[in-house]
């Protein structure tokens, strides 16, 4: 999600977002080139109009549309009647300050390093804190609602007391020790800390005097770290690639890592997204050789890590413990299955987990069957009595793919409150298909199914599976076997409460040119930032797709893009979503409809239009596909007709908060009764070195401490609660 500064080990841009895609599938620019060329000659005249005519702009939830949640059947709703997006927008701001709306409150109820169990010290904040598997982790991430009733059990309807399931998905590791980070070989003190401020936390938040706050002594906290002992499930567990030393039998193994989007499934589970995993693991400089030149070798480059590769944080540099030594995965063990070293610890890494938050007792499962790759959220179709569940995923790096689960079983609306929880998880998410996106050059798509019986991947020169197991843990190779769509960094996603359109965030990318423009990815340009040259797709967009009979077990769609970034000053070719001054932005990346109101939220992660404002949520009423026009695009030498979705309005899309310095605005979840709202503010400050520590004046941010909370002055990670001056319905 981030683009991390990992200082002093790394810099600048995550190299896992970088892109490791080297097969020669079609780019999403490829697809569309051949729609501008069929658009050109007028061949799709007609079946465009009839493709993406005949829909209207959709409101959701309050603003009474058709096909809203609040819908009454054509009944007079009850007054007083809201009105969505009805706040005055938030201006643009660079002030190390979270702003939000008048009338509109903003609280800091949970900050990095703050205590989770009775009898833990308040945080110092001051680099000296220590016992972080039982504190806040972390740059705070995806984030979910679950409701508490006052007995303390489950409760969806709940807005007084509830369980927050928080991604702490990586480090600021210059404000975690008191000097900042000592470079390799690692004292075995700081890798604790860092391994154990990385994973989830589940914390109690409760309203007390109008006013939510954690309940530091809840028996529900706790925190899932990278030292956690996790269960395999699905269709991998026990394959010979998920064979360790920690687990010879591969069912197996220890922690959730750099867990970015989050999924709540429809039986109250937390499902996190393990993203940026793969520069956490060292591979010596010779492994290629030690490992034979195996098939192994040929997944290892296609995730990113070659041979010699240094880890982002060189845990494994800390000691000769087992739990340092996990985090070198070059082969070292005379065994032919793995069980005698560490060279399959990788494959442990990069699925969807399940999380009971009730019941800290349960085992936590990595549903392997839903495929391993960069995943963000988790994105589920509306369940429907008798019919299957979806799940939508994206894969976060330049030119990788959008992905769906299709369960085999059908959903059984009592499945929603059964009462063990995991069981139920096992029934959605351990048996069903595995799907990759292609994209059409007409707006058309299909869902390509990664089965071991596909011939493309049963015969794939470059990679020769074994299994279906083989293809779930090497689901990147499996979409580059049959052809899948490259596409532009795919983030977030979520479904329209409305209309069950599943819209997905496309971040940036720096490598698009003008040869390369097409039809979904129009713009290739020079963005200036003071002195500094950007090129390419430099804002990012977000596209959604309409299943065939909105069905979630389709294997076509249509698709369209929703909104392009882009600075309101940028010309009609670049700003082609018509943004203004108050919905203007840059880098979409967190994205979620809020159930209460429908309303979408659109949260981003830029550092191309930080010189004008610190990263920031806007609150959106989208449409549906196929309600914009075709247009036409310029693009260096090159003219192309594009799809773009209805223009932005007031009315339609708006800035509702804009956060401090050196951060991204990242998580969302709301009461049930959408009167408050949470949101994380990530990594404020992070451009701060160890040089400037002892001078809190050039710290890049020194929020929320600037605001009030808590000690010392170093930036921190936080949770923030949204209210309403006038106790009603927030975006309203």
């Amino acid at each position: 999600m981030s683009k991390n500064n990992f200082a002093p080990f790394d810099g600048g841009q995550d190299p896992d977002d970088i892109g490791n895609n080297h097969s020669p599938n079609t780019t999403i620019q490829e697809v569309l080139n051949q729609s501008r060329r069929q658009l050109l000659r007028g061949s799709l005249g007609g079946a465009g109009l009839a493709l993406f005519g005949g829909f209207g702009l959709a409101a959701c939830g309050g603003g009474g549309s058709d096909d809203s949640p609040g819908d009454t059947g054509g009944a007079a709703p009850t007054p007083p009647r809201e009105t969505l997006l009805g706040f005055n927008p938030v201006a643009k701001s660079l002030a190390d300050a979270f702003i939000v709306p008048a009338g509109y409150t903003a609280s800091v109820i949970y900050a990095c390093g703050d205590p989770l169990a009775a009898g833990v010290a308040a945080a110092r904040n001051d680099g000296t804190d220590t016992g972080y598997d039982k504190r806040s982790g972390d740059c705070h991430d995806g984030m979910e609602y679950f409701g508490l009733s006052a007995a303390g059990t489950r409760d969806d309807a709940s807005a007084e007391r509830a369980l927050l399931g928080i991604n702490h998905e990586y480090i600021t590791p210059v404000f975690l020790h008191a000097s900042g980070p000592t470079a390799n070989p690692r004292p075995a003190g700081e890798a604790d800390k860092e391994i154990d401020c990385h994973g989830v936390a589940i914390v109690e938040v409760r309203r007390n005097g109008g006013k939510f706050g954690v309940v530091q002594d809840s028996l529900f906290n706790r925190r899932i770290t990278p030292n956690t002992e996790i269960e395999f499930a699905g269709v991998a567990r026990g394959n010979a690639l998920l064979k360790t030393k920690f687990s010879a039998d591969g069912t197996r193994t220890r922690g959730t890592l750099n867990n970015c989007g989050t999924g709540k499934t429809p039986w109250g589970t937390l499902l996190t997204g393990e993203e940026n995993w793969s520069g956490y693991f060292a591979r010596g400089a010779a492994d290629d050789a030690a490992r034979g030149s195996d098939k192994s070798v040929t997944s290892l480059r296609r995730y990113g890590r070659n041979q010699g590769a240094t880890s982002r944080y060189g845990w494994q540099t800390a000691g000769a413990a087992d739990k340092y030594a996990r985090w070198d995965i070059s082969k070292t063990g005379a065994s032919g299955d793995g069980s005698d070293d560490y060279r399959n610890e990788m494959n442990g890494q990069g699925y969807l987990t399940e999380i009971d938050p009730y019941d800290r007792n349960a085992a936590i499962s990595k549903r392997t069957s839903l495929g391993r790759f960069a995943h963000e959220g988790a994105a589920f179709s509306r369940p429907v009595a008798g019919k299957p569940l979806a799940v939508y995923m994206g894969d976060d790096s330049q030119g990788e793919y959008v992905y769906k689960w299709v369960s085999a079983a059908a959903w059984v609306s009592t499945d929603a409150t059964a009462a063990n929880r995991m069981a139920t998880g096992d029934k959605y998410l351990n048996a069903g298909k595995l799907y990759v996106a292609k994209y059409k050059p007409d707006g058309s798509g299909e869902w390509i199914e990664l089965s071991i019986t596909h011939p493309a991947i049963a015969g794939y020169a470059s990679y020769a599976f074994a299994d279906q197991a083989d293809v779930v843990v090497n689901a990147r190779l499996a979409a580059d076997a049959v052809g899948a769509t490259k596409m532009d960094r795919p983030e977030w996603c979520a479904t329209h409460p409305g209309t069950g359109e599943v819209y997905f965030t496309m971040t940036n990318n720096s490598s698009r040119n003008a040869a390369t423009v097409d039809a979904a990815n129009p713009r290739a340009y020079t963005d200036m930032k003071g002195s500094t040259v950007q090129n390419g797709n430099v804002n990012g967009h977000i596209i959604r797709m309409a299943e065939q009979g909105n069905e979630p077990g389709a294997t076509a769609f249509t698709w369209d893009v929703y909104l392009f970034g882009a600075e309101a000053e940028a010309g009609a070719g670049i700003n082609l979503s018509g943004l203004t001054a108050i919905n203007d932005f840059s880098s979409p990346d967190g994205l979620a409809f809020t159930p209460s109101t429908g309303i979408c939220w659109i949260q981003t992660d830029d550092g191309a239009y930080t010189d004008v404002t610190n990263c920031m949520m806007l609150a959106a009423v989208p449409g549906k596909v196929g309600d914009g026009s075709r247009r036409t695009v310029i693009s260096g030498a090159t003219t192309l007709d594009t799809y773009v979705g209805r223009e932005a309005s007031p009315t339609t899309l708006k800035r509702f908060l804009v956060g401090p310095r050196q951060q991204e605005i990242t998580g969302i979840c709301e009461t049930p009764d959408g009167r408050a709202i949470f949101v994380n503010v990530q990594h404020p400050g992070e451009n701060t070195t160890a040089a400037d520590l002892s001078d809190p004046a050039k710290f890049g941010s020194r929020w929320p401490a600037n605001a009030g909370y808590g000690a010392g002055q170093r930036p921190r990670s936080a949770t923030v609660v949204i209210t309403k001056d006038d106790g009603g319905r927030i975006g309203t």
